[in-house]
């Protein structure tokens, strides 16, 4: 296979030495939902773009993995939520497994935080609440837009989104029945930080009956 653009660097040879921070479990917070919290404020802190980009994975009921950038929108005790077409292909796909997992990079830290657990929709008022949040144009476009559906053109959902703006244009936008959020509520929280060659901190927390437990794993 040929490789691209002249003089372009191998990808065997692309590499960098991590030095940025530590992470120790006499630092660490007994709740991975707390330490969480901890890292993103440090990473809003630190300027990084978008800490909440997250890459969400979901498998429907034939087991073959699917993943995509998505925006986390609300964290608490419970767990971690976000939005979207419940028709979408990760929609289905959710409602035929509902399990997931969530990867966010924060590169400009050398960290990166794994979710996994049981993913459940969100009270319909939750969703009603944080669509009206949303911007106007957000808000028409959740309605024109059928996600993952096939489109003729770019066009035809151009003129779905004028269709629907035109119709609301004065008045409240309510939610479509089919788009509203999702929680997931974790079992397995891991984070990872850094290190230099290669000798990566990794704590895993899962959770037992009692709680949390934390345990090191080897990079």
């Amino acid at each position: 296979m040929k490789s691209g653009a002249k003089n372009s660097p191998k990808l065997s040879a692309m590499r960098k030495d991590y030095r940025l921070s530590i992470l120790e479990e006499g630092s660490a917070a007994p709740d991975p939902l707390t330490q969480f919290s901890k890292w993103f404020s440090e990473a809003l802190s630190a300027g990084v773009k978008e800490p909440n980009a997250m890459i969400l994975a979901t498998a429907g009921k034939n087991g073959k993995p699917a993943a995509r950038v998505m925006l986390l929108k609300g964290l608490d005790e419970k767990g971690f939520s976000f939005y979207t077409d419940y028709r979408s292909r990760k929609g289905r796909q959710l409602e035929e497994n509902p399990f997931a997992s969530l990867v966010f990079l924060w590169k400009e830290m050398e960290r990166q935080v794994r979710v996994e657990g049981k993913v459940l929709r969100l009270p319909e008022k939750e969703s009603d609440r944080y669509f009206q949040s949303r911007p106007e144009g957000s808000r028409i476009s959740a309605r024109a837009s059928f996600q993952s559906k096939p489109l003729k053109d770019r066009a035809e959902l151009e003129a779905s989104f004028n269709r629907i703006a035109k119709e609301f244009r004065g008045k409240e936008i309510p939610r479509p029945d089919r788009w509203g959020g999702f929680l997931l509520r974790p079992d397995l929280v891991e984070f990872w930080q850094g290190r230099a060659d290669r000798l990566h901190d990794r704590l895993q927390y899962t959770r037992s009956r009692t709680g949390w437990k934390v345990r090191r794993l080897s990079p």
